[in-house]
């Protein structure tokens, strides 16, 4: 198996390994103990072990964008709510070099968090999705919000439960009620789509 390092870019232009990890992790303590949610309550509300949650808050594991999604729905969180609360700064103007860029250590999936952090109750996200990737998303990812699918790059076949969506360049795909979802590349190259996620209020 081919593991990918994760970066994070700074507006001075460095990049630094594996600190995306730290942040991610001190944000997802800080949002199971202002619950007032034990590891084991938050294991069972999101599906993953103790053992793996313990790891990711203490940064010594670097979490899959699947463990992302299910530990942002038992928030009732969007993953990107997550990530922005984990990586930005507030603000209204975000250049490129100063957007969050995440890896998913397990596919090679890359996300770039577009929109500023603000008050808007929406994210814009651009991903590139490699090809032969698979990255399966389940139902309680998507019980919190409405979300777009507008494929910029390549082909993305997009698993809605039972549904299957060939997405082209140009299409662009209003999600139904929450289930379980799979983003698959399936052609050679790289497909690049941007997520634009509206946060219920």
């Amino acid at each position: 198996m081919i593991v990918f390092p994760i970066f994070v870019y700074y507006s001075d232009g460095m990049s630094q390994l594996d600190n995306i990890d730290r942040r991610i992790g001190a944000r997802i303590r800080i949002e199971r103990e202002s619950r007032g949610w034990s590891l084991t309550e938050l294991a069972e509300r999101s599906t993953v072990s103790r053992a793996m949650i313990h790891k990711i808050e203490r940064g010594e594991s670097s979490p899959t964008a699947t463990l992302l999604g299910k530990l942002s729905g038992a928030f009732s969180l969007s993953m990107s709510t997550l990530m922005a609360r984990a990586e930005m700064q507030q603000g209204r103007f975000l250049r490129r070099q100063e957007q969050p860029v995440w890896v998913d250590p397990q596919t090679g999936y890359e996300r770039r968090h577009v929109s500023p952090k603000s008050d808007l109750p929406l994210d814009l996200v651009r991903i590139e999705l490699p090809a032969g990737a698979e990255v399966p998303m389940p139902a309680s990812a998507y019980a919190f919000m409405r979300q777009l699918i507008w494929v910029l790059e390549g082909r993305l076949t997009f698993l809605e439960g039972d549904a299957r969506h060939l997405m082209s360049a140009g299409d662009c795909l209003e999600l139904g009620p929450p289930t379980d979802c799979v983003f698959r590349n399936e052609s050679k190259v790289p497909c690049t789509y941007a997520v634009l996620v509206l946060r219920n209020a």
